[in-house]
């Protein structure tokens, strides 16, 4: 298992390169950059304030030496200088992260504790009412907009009732709150953003769990332990369940990146001062330094969450365990 995980953690640099070259040029190549969005609006700019900033940036160098002159800088685990205002982006991206990967963490928690039951339970009950009104949900749940469904409960909950704030991490008073008074402030300011982030993930991995469950439980040997005489829930949650979970876990860690992807809008609508925001307002400022350092971290944690679903296919199957030693 350790030579397994060396393996592919040593795979992984290549494809980290590999994936930064492409992103790179693809930033580069789409119209409009950061001394053009700076000076659009400013009458006085003239082509010489204009040369001066390319000049500023190292825009002014072929891109093939900008790469490799981020290259050097990324090895260091340094991003660069934001063009925005001058910090350093990985003091920019420290700031925001913490904020995502709370409620990212959270969702996928959520998703796990609601959707994986609810699968298995359908798959179990198939054409009840049960997995009848699962589908339905599946299908809202598929079909919604997550975008227009944020504004509704914001009107609905916030505007309407007054019950749960719509924007912001905590209220402009929580300096003047105790501990557990700042902890339900929190609570309440992430209810809709967890929520609405898990919605959509509720609904697809409820029906991913279903229809692996429902796969092995047609199987040979799940009919044999029901001739031995095992117990329904034995069967279900013993031999079934186990098997069924691989292509689950496989799905669970691809979603990690697709998360961080739905958090630009979340964070966006609650104004969430987060890394989702804050790619928002850098590819509207065409900031490619930070840019660049979130689009890197979206790519090392999609790799990270292969690695971690191969890892815990080990865990929940047997049989990879013993093939691997």
């Amino acid at each position: 298992m350790t030579a397994y995980i060396l393996r592919r953690l040593l795979m992984m640099v290549p494809l980290i390169f590999g994936i930064t070259l492409i992103t790179f040029i693809v930033i580069h190549l789409a119209p409009g950059g950061p001394v053009e969005v700076e000076t659009e609006m400013s009458l006085k700019a003239t082509a010489q304030a204009r040369d001066n900033l390319k000049r500023l940036y190292g825009l002014d160098k072929p891109l093939h030496v900008q790469y490799i002159e981020w290259v050097k800088r990324f090895v260091k685990l340094d991003f660069g200088v934001s063009f925005v205002d001058g910090k350093k982006v990985t003091d920019k991206i420290r700031e925001s992260v913490g904020v995502t990967l709370i409620i990212n963490l959270l969702s996928l928690m959520l998703i796990v504790i609601i959707a994986v039951p609810v699968g298995i339970l359908s798959a179990v009950k198939q054409y009840s009412l049960f997995d009848k009104i699962v589908t339905v949900f599946v299908f809202i749940g598929f079909s919604t907009p997550t975008f227009w469904l944020a504004l509704i409960m914001m009107i609905l909950f916030g505007v309407t009732l007054g019950l749960l704030p719509i924007s912001g991490i905590q209220s402009i008073d929580v300096s003047g709150m105790g501990s557990l008074g700042r902890l339900w402030d929190w609570t309440r300011h992430l209810i809709m953003p967890v929520g609405l982030s898990a919605f959509g993930g509720i609904a697809g991995f409820s029906r991913y769990s279903r229809s692996s469950v429902l796969e092995v439980i047609r199987q040979d040997y799940i009919r044999t332990a029901r001739a031995k005489g095992l117990k329904e829930t034995e069967v279900i949650f013993r031999h079934a369940v186990r098997n069924a979970l691989l292509p689950i876990v496989t799905i669970l860690g691809l979603s990690v990146p697709g998360l961080i992807g739905g958090a630009v809008i979340f964070e966006t609508i609650f104004a969430i001062p987060g890394m989702g925001r804050l790619f928002y307002s850098s590819t509207m400022s065409r900031d490619y330094p930070t840019i660049m350092g979130i689009l890197v971290i979206g790519a090392i944690l999609t790799l990270l969450g292969n690695l971690i679903a191969d890892i815990s296919y080990a865990f929940v199957d047997p049989r990879i365990r013993v093939q691997q030693k």
